[in-house]
């Protein structure tokens, strides 16, 4: 007698050796748990077919459907016979199947029949087909479909499948596996699962698979969810005790310092979120654990200031503080802008420079050899008390005198051993402060950002002017496009600047400085490019305006003058990639004018048009686009359009996005344990996992009273996943 099979079984020990390589090679499922874990997409139930109007082009599906007709006629271009049958949706949508050669399949495929049919959706003279799907037929009547057995519920389940392992092949796989599983031990202690209302591990994978009603299938949601829930909680809150735990050189205010020089010298009063978080960040600055705090707020809002006022405090305590930048011209932005507010404060052992004072210098991978000895000295010496630069502060050779502090800007532009590699560089563990402008729904920031304390800006500094912001339709109105060249001439005429924003660098090449959104649609002509647009400006409908160009992939130099020369006022209008989306600052620009804007995230376009409206004029952004009325890409403008917004629209951004992404999954190397979890819509579920997870670590620290979830926390929340949520 065969011995029962666990999670861990191989499945190649239950299926036998073809069907496993198959599930291996095609899903990735190596192992009987894997398989388990392999969720249905979603429930057909009989009577309410699969709607044909959703399908998508190019998409591989599996659908409901009943046979509606079938006819074969001979084909007009070889020899041979076509059979063509069309599925219905009991809804009036329609979907065709072309079967070449395959006349005999007439006789199963009769009208009335229902069935599962599986391929590639095609178009065909205006008709959506599938050619030649896999199907089988759910007719009780039906011959030789031993497939049945696993669809004898209400509840069809449709699982993400392969063109060589399709749906009804891992369900039939599924049903052997669970016809064999032995009680699987509940990683999760029994009075957690009181608790909380939770079904057993072992009912809830026979659930989600054979659900024999809504309500079965619900509750068995809901346990899995909380076991990857409850997993990613408990490890944040392990690392964030852990954390608390670790020594940190401890950097305590001066009375009379330099941070009590700069604020005296400030021109303008804080906001009272800025003191506020302020007064928070100079108490964790003076305790001997490390700080580790997000830091994030709405573009303009002021964080650049705040994280600045908690360098010099750092100064002032003996040590050195960095500041990572993602670009070389956003780190050449933030020299200049620190350089004008601490002005002879940031200029010690200068002759105009203040004795309280200290250094700034920057450190980027284009320095010539001289500037970079220079830079490295000032560093390694302690004469530099702030240090501005970009990846180039992570090389081997790269050497501080005393890292008392590291503030990331635009955390998501860095990978997580860049972001690592600087903290190892201070001899104890320095405090972090991460800084974003992209707003974070509160799930997300509880479930990626879990172990580090988030401090939220959300006024605007005094002085700032609203942004109004429409979508240009070009396509449509070809009219509005010359309105929109001349509002931005009258701008300019006004005495302003603005901002012209393509997708790519150059017409050949994919763009260096940007991520496009891959929501765009295809088939489209390719995007925008700097280098074409420029000049047909120049030479058309901004005919007479001083027109430069900024992108990545300029020289240093190249980049630093344009940008002195546009923050100067001597140039007139900056067409760009996104190396302009963040911390660029110039007051006078009031116009963006994103071409092509449907190729960016929500994100990323209500970054780019914080670069307007950040003086006393208030600011324009122009959607430019192609797209049609009432697709997803113009849907997304619209919403960006309607709303400055950025929590809602960071909200839509994730609704929109493969939440994997999200979690770091993209970043970490590795494709998301998190199958079920929603970070939106499971925000209650989320939270009550937080506090469950709180509760149980308070005594138990290690979970060493609970080795099988301790275990199953490992496997659902991977070590380098683990690493990931810690070093955010």
């Amino acid at each position: 007698m065969s011995s029962p099979t666990t999670l861990d079984t191989p499945l190649a020990d239950v299926l036998g050796a073809k069907t496993a390589k198959a599930l291996d090679s095609h899903l990735d499922l190596v192992t009987a748990g894997d398989l388990l874990r392999h969720y249905p997409r979603r429930y057909d139930e009989r009577g309410a077919p699969t709607d044909m109007q959703a399908l998508t082009v190019g998409e591989q599906v599996t659908v409901l459907a009943q046979v509606r007709g079938a006819s074969v006629r001979p084909m007009r271009a070889r020899r041979g016979s076509m059979l063509e049958v069309t599925l219905a949706d009991g809804s009036g949508g329609t979907l065709s199947c072309a079967f070449f050669q395959q006349a005999w399949r007439q006789k199963d495929l009769r009208p009335g029949v229902w069935g599962l049919f599986a391929g590639k959706v095609t178009e065909f003279r205006g008709r959506r087909q599938l050619n030649g799907p896999d199907y089988v037929l759910l007719d009780a009547g039906a011959e030789g479909q031993e497939e049945l057995v696993e669809f004898a519920g209400a509840l069809i389940p449709v699982y993400p499948a392969a063109a060589a392992v399709p749906t009804w092949t891992i369900a039939r796989c599924v049903r052997e596996v669970l016809g064999r599983l032995a009680e699987v031990p509940d990683p999760v202690p029994a009075a957690v699962r009181a608790d909380r209302g939770l079904v057993g591990l072992s009912a809830a994978l026979r659930g989600i698979h054979q659900p024999e009603s809504w309500e079965e299938l619900g509750r068995a949601r809901r346990r899995l969810k909380w076991d990857e829930a409850f997993a990613v909680q408990l490890t944040l809150v392990q690392r964030k005790r852990r954390a608390a735990d670790w020594p940190a050189v401890a950097r305590p205010p001066a009375a009379d310092g330099l941070l009590a020089a700069f604020d005296a010298a400030l021109p303008y009063t804080l906001t009272a979120g800025q003191r506020e978080i302020g007064a928070r960040i100079a108490a964790e600055l003076a305790d001997a654990h490390p700080m580790h705090r997000l830091l994030q707020g709405e573009v303009g809002s002021g964080k650049t200031l705040v994280a600045l006022r908690a360098m010099l405090q750092v100064v002032d305590a003996g040590g050195q503080a960095a500041l990572l930048a993602p670009t070389e011209v956003l780190a050449a932005q933030h020299l200049r802008s620190v350089a004008e507010l601490l002005g002879p404060l940031g200029r010690a052992g200068e002759l105009d420079g203040d004795p309280r004072g200290t250094r700034v210098t920057l450190v980027t991978g284009s320095l010539s050899a001289a500037a970079r000895r220079a830079a490295l000295a000032d560093l390694a010496s302690g004469r530099a008390g702030l240090v501005i630069g970009t990846h180039a502060l992570l090389y081997e050779g790269v050497d501080f005198h005393d890292l008392g502090l590291v503030v990331v800007d635009e955390q998501h532009r860095f990978g997580v051993e860049q972001r690592d590699a600087l903290r190892a560089k201070a001899g104890q563990p320095p405090h972090v402060l991460v800084m974003t402008a992209t707003p974070i729904p509160r799930t997300v920031a509880m479930t990626v950002y879990g172990d580090l304390e988030v401090s939220a800006l959300t006024e605007l500094p005094q002085g700032r002017s609203p942004i109004a912001s429409h979508v240009v339709p070009a396509a449509e109105k070809p009219a509005y496009l010359d309105r929109a060249w001349r509002r931005l001439t009258e701008e300019v005429a006004a005495g302003h600047q603005a901002y012209v924003v393509c997708p790519r660098i150059g017409a050949d090449d994919a763009d260096d400085d940007a991520d496009l959104d891959t929501g765009a649609e295809e088939g489209r002509r390719a995007p925008l490019a700097v280098s074409e647009v420029a000049p047909l400006l120049a030479e058309g409908p901004l005919h007479g305006l001083r027109v430069e160009v900024l992108h990545g992939r300029l020289p240093a130099d190249a980049k630093d003058a344009v940008m002195r020369d546009f923050a100067a006022g001597r140039v007139d209008v900056l067409v760009a990639t996104t190396v302009v989306e963040v911390g660029v600052n110039v007051p006078n620009a009031t116009v963006m004018v994103v071409l092509d804007a449907e190729r960016f995230g929500v994100s990323q376009l209500h970054q780019l048009r914080g670069r307007v409206g950040r003086g006393a004029a208030p600011g324009l952004c122009l959607l430019v686009t192609e797209s049609d009325p009432g697709t997803p890409a113009r849907e997304r403008l619209d919403a960006v359009a309607g709303t400055l917004d950025g929590f809602r629209l960071a909200e839509l951004d994730l609704e929109q996005r493969r939440e994997g992404d999200i979690l770091g999954a993209t970043q970490s190397g590795r494709r998301s344990r998190l199958r079920l979890l929603s970070l939106l819509r499971d925000e209650k579920l989320i939270g009550e996992a937080r506090l469950a997870a709180v509760d149980l670590l308070a005594g138990d620290p290690e979970l060493a009273a609970h080795p099988e979830l301790a275990a199953a926390v490992a496997a659902l929340v991977t070590e380098d996943r683990a690493e990931y949520l810690e070093k955010g």
